[in-house]
């Protein structure tokens, strides 16, 4: 049997050789240079050129297929290209994965928003649990007022929307009763009736939004337990709209202080 032809558009699967990274922008999903091992075929990640004016330009001197898309390489990733090029590169590499909360809230200047829109998280929760069993409101916050309460301090807004249905599941009660841990830390909460959201478009999964340049989708199962799926936007014309939306819904949010689980 001959052997398959390899045509451009489908390089070999299998493992890649991580090179280099655009370290200006960490906690950006960043753009990323790799080659696949053997036939020295160098991979990018980065984002897409939308700009009409660009492409256009673009278009002057080459054709863009309907597989193909034009990606944004930052100067200062040159080096890691060359390197890609002409294969001086160390093999073997890892590059950085999935940037962590952490890493996200880290790289923030100005303002993070968090929006929940489930009436039930982690069911199976300990402290939640307990709580059913008997009233124990006690939460371990030391870490996460630690870490959202050094932003806040460096000037990050934090702040949070919770979408509740009412009258509200027992999560969203004990929820509601150990929020004084989300206050600790510096955070901005309010609470939202669904019945008076009704008619604001908001997105269909919870998220955060760093600095409004980066959105963070995360996907839970039906009975909401964490997938750990997240999905990644960073987009300016897909970001604009959430913006849109989050000022919105905010506006009609009750604060924690005057919310009162029915």
């Amino acid at each position: 049997m001959p052997e398959p032809t390899q045509t451009p558009n489908n390089p070999p699967s299998g493992d890649v050789d991580f090179v280099g990274i655009d370290d200006d922008s960490p906690a950006n999903k960043c753009p990323a240079v790799l080659v696949v091992p053997g036939t020295g075929d160098v991979l990018q990640v980065g984002r897409r050129v939308t700009d009409p004016a660009t492409l256009a330009q673009l278009g002057k001197h080459t054709s863009i297929a309907d597989d193909e898309v034009a990606i944004w390489t930052p100067a200062n990733l040159k080096p890691s290209v060359l390197k890609a090029l002409t294969g001086d590169y160390e093999p073997g590499q890892d590059g950085p994965g999935e940037p962590t909360f952490e890493e996200l809230l880290d790289g923030t200047e100005r303002s993070v928003v968090h929006l929940e829109a489930r009436d039930t998280y982690e069911p199976t929760d300990p402290a939640f649990v307990k709580w059913q069993q008997d009233g124990d409101t006690t939460y371990e916050w030391d870490s996460w007022i630690d870490l959202v309460g050094n932003a806040v301090t460096r000037g990050v807004r934090f702040r949070r929307l919770r979408i509740v249905s009412e009258p509200v599941s027992d999560y969203i009660r004990w929820e509601h009763a150990i929020s004084y841990g989300n206050l600790k830390a510096g955070e901005e909460l309010r609470w939202l009736p669904r019945h008076m959201a009704y008619d604001l478009p908001h997105p269909v999964a919870d998220f955060f939004m760093y600095d409004q340049r980066l959105i963070a989708y995360n996907f839970t199962a039906g009975d909401g337990t964490d997938t750990g799926r997240m999905e990644y936007v960073a987009d300016p014309r897909k970001i604009l709209p959430i913006v849109g939306m989050f000022e919105m819904l905010w506006e009609r949010g009750i604060p924690h202080d005057d919310y009162t689980p029915s």
